[in-house]
């Protein structure tokens, strides 16, 4: 399915060995190969695995013009007219023919791949689930932290609320009323009280990901690497150097494009001036689409290249972790005992059940993957636990707010009486 994914193409000049001419056409960048066709004949005239690639570089033809040539095995390509221009390629593909070689850990890794057991790769996917769960139970950890904060400020509010209510009482009453001075102080002695707690809470931000980019500012032709690291209070862009290009608190940003699994764009919009905005591509954008999910799930768009991924991707924090402990357990348990019935049948898919019927894992990895679901299943119950507290605090905010505009309503009432 990655191979069906196109990541980008550019319009160039592919030198023909056989015939000794340059024939234009399009390069094309899939996740895993990249491709070569021509514009008359339509013609696929290259076609090789990023991992094959031994070398990229740019290069000048006939000491004129500038090209990019890449090594395939015993093969050199030759690519000319690179449009919108040969850097923006070359670092493209280089990003892309690094990660994939970082991944597979060159060409051996298709054939480790083949001889994996089906144990590994379930130890595999349980830990990506792991991961994600993890990465959840950071998210909502410091929206509870939010909470905490706002739940604070509103008490502060109706703390304040009552000093006025007693000042507006004192400047009702009349001149001769004998204890004035007393609701004077009263204010003095709480208030240094209150601030001094708020300060304190902005220092911990965790890193949820990190991942290397190449980063698009307005223009197409201005194209660099650098890296995406999103936190639970926002996401920043920077260069190679680490020198921050420019950071989206979670307020910032008003919309997240995803354009294909491998691309996005984050912008944040301006009145009166232009607004600011970066296209992020990545071989590791698929790992950090979820977490930004996560944390902006109203301003996602998927367009139509990502639409599978995004119905891939989407589902309710806790029903993922639970529902994967419910399937892997039932899965574990036919593996390890292909004789047992596992829970109720009809929960069972078509594939556990041959599975079940032909494969069998080691009694070390049975152990592993059990450690594993016994993790899974204490981080959706914490998870679970805490969506449940989160929408209570919800309902608290939102009485605690009917409440203070209540009071506000009548102290204007009060005020205006009074001048």
């Amino acid at each position: 399915m990655n191979e069906d994914i196109r990541i980008h193409s550019w319009p160039c000049s592919y030198y023909l060995d056989t015939s000794k001419q340059w024939v234009s056409g399009r390069l094309l960048l899939t996740p895993v190969a990249i491709k070569f066709t021509a514009d008359k004949t339509g013609e696929l005239l290259v076609s090789f695995h990023l991992s094959s690639i031994s070398e990229i570089k740019k290069e000048t033809s006939n000491l004129i013009f500038s090209s990019l040539t890449i090594l395939e095995k015993n093969t050199k390509h030759w690519f000319s007219s690179l449009q919108p221009s040969r850097n923006v390629v070359f670092n493209i593909l280089e990003h892309f023919w690094r990660e994939q070689l970082l991944s597979s850990q060159g060409g051996g890794a298709e054939a480790a791949a083949s001889q994996s057991t089906k144990g590994k790769e379930l130890t595999g996917l349980l830990t990506g689930s792991q991961k994600r769960l993890e990465d959840t139970a950071k998210v909502l950890h410091y929206q509870g932290e939010q909470f905490d904060n706002i739940m604070k400020g509103l008490n502060k509010i109706e703390g304040d609320m009552d000093v006025a209510d007693r000042l507006l009482t004192e400047l009702e009453s009349p001149s001769w009323w004998p204890f004035s001075s007393k609701l004077w102080k009263t204010p003095l002695e709480t208030k240094p009280k209150e601030t001094a707690t708020v300060s304190d809470s902005k220092n911990q931000e965790g890193i949820l990901i990190r991942i290397p980019v190449i980063i698009t500012h307005r223009t197409d032709s201005n194209v660099k690497p650098g890296k995406l690291t999103l936190f639970t209070s926002g996401l920043e862009i920077t260069d190679c150097n680490s020198q921050v290009i420019h950071r989206f608190e979670s307020k910032d940003v008003d919309d997240i494009r995803v354009h294909t699994p491998y691309e996005i764009s984050v912008r944040q919009r301006f009145i009166g001036r232009p607004d600011t905005s970066y296209r992020l591509l990545s071989a590791k954008m698929p790992e950090a689409i979820p977490i930004l999910e996560m944390q902006f799930s109203k301003k996602m768009q998927f367009l139509e290249d990502a639409l599978g991924f995004a119905g891939a991707s989407k589902s309710p924090q806790v029903d993922l972790g639970t529902s994967i402990w419910q399937a892997a357990t039932g899965l574990l348990g036919g593996v390890v005992q292909p004789g047992s019935p596992v829970g109720d049948k009809e929960g069972v898919d078509n594939d556990q059940v041959q599975l079940q019927k032909h494969e069998k894992i080691s009694q070390e990895e049975a152990k592993e993957l059990r450690q594993i679901l016994k993790k899974l299943k204490g981080l959706a119950l914490e998870t679970e636990a805490e969506l449940e507290r989160q929408d209570e605090a919800l309902d608290s905010i939102t009485t605690s707010v009917d409440r203070a505009t209540l009071n506000i309503d009548k102290q204007n009432r009060r005020i205006r009486k009074l001048t």
